[in-house]
């Protein structure tokens, strides 16, 4: 069993190969490092600490707090709080937008978990098709996905270095960077970085391709336009054949 960790928090890589694997601990804190902080929380916010130490008065506090400022916000757009719908509004928002926000409020460390296996798996691992939420930070509505569903559709791909990801964390680490105030950018890199930052594979993929409800329902107008967003780190950045057959594999049968 080999020890890793990720922010000064240490968790477990199991099975090692050959009773020899070894792995270099990642610390968010070190110099260079994508996760820049030493609590394991990925590019923290300036609130962010705040909100994950809350006592639960603290964080009842913070929920009233959102709800009185949603109410200023219905009475700003010329709506009446106190009529019989809007009654429970500010209290159902500020839920709301904790919930859709949560990803501040999660450690990577505890996302992953002890989901670090020794593996001699040395061919390209692929996840497709994952739908996640975001806001939009510029208008705090939401990207809506393009290609099979109601939501952000994210593909990642990774070649292992000895260790292996639980197929579930690529999953819960989108949705992590995902529940934050997001430009789809930044969210595509977060992803990508934070599972190099991980497992130190031999390289990291991540496609977006979403569609941004700050261009559909506002500014230009323009239902349909698909934004595509992608990273490519290590081997599928310094190889354009691994690289076009990732973009091959998560591409086939998607018609169907």
């Amino acid at each position: 069993m080999h020890q890793t960790h990720l922010g000064g928090r240490s968790f477990s890589a199991a099975g090692a190969v050959g009773g020899g694997a070894s792995f270099e601990p990642f610390v968010g804190s070190r110099v260079g490092s994508p996760i820049p902080d030493t609590n394991g929380l990925g590019w923290p916010g300036k609130g962010t600490l705040a909100r994950i130490n809350s006592t639960p008065a603290e964080t009842l506090a913070r929920e009233q707090k959102l709800a009185d400022a949603v109410r200023t916000l219905l009475e700003c757009i010329g709506e009446d709080p106190d009529r019989e719908g809007l009654k429970k509004t500010p209290e159902r928002y500020a839920k709301a937008l904790l919930w859709m926000t949560k990803g501040y409020a999660e450690r990577l460390p505890d996302v992953i978990g002890n989901a670090i296996f020794a593996e001699d798996h040395e061919e390209m691992v692929i996840v497709r098709d994952i739908d996640v939420y975001s806001l939009c930070e510029h208008h705090m509505v939401p990207f809506v996905g393009k290609v099979s569903s109601e939501a952000d559709v994210v593909s990642i791909g990774y070649i292992p270095n000895k260790f292996v990801l639980g197929l579930s964390k690529l999953a819960r680490i989108a949705e992590t960077f995902s529940r934050r105030l997001q430009v789809q950018e930044r969210l595509t890199k977060q992803i990508a970085m934070a599972i190099d930052e991980a497992i130190r594979p031999m390289g990291v993929a991540v496609v977006i391709e979403a569609t941004h409800q700050c261009m559909t329902m506002r500014g230009v107008q323009k239902p349909g336009a698909a934004t595509i967003t992608s990273a490519m780190l290590g081997a599928f950045r310094r190889s354009d054949k691994t690289r076009a057959e990732f973009l091959s594999l998560i591409r086939s049968q998607r018609a169907t």
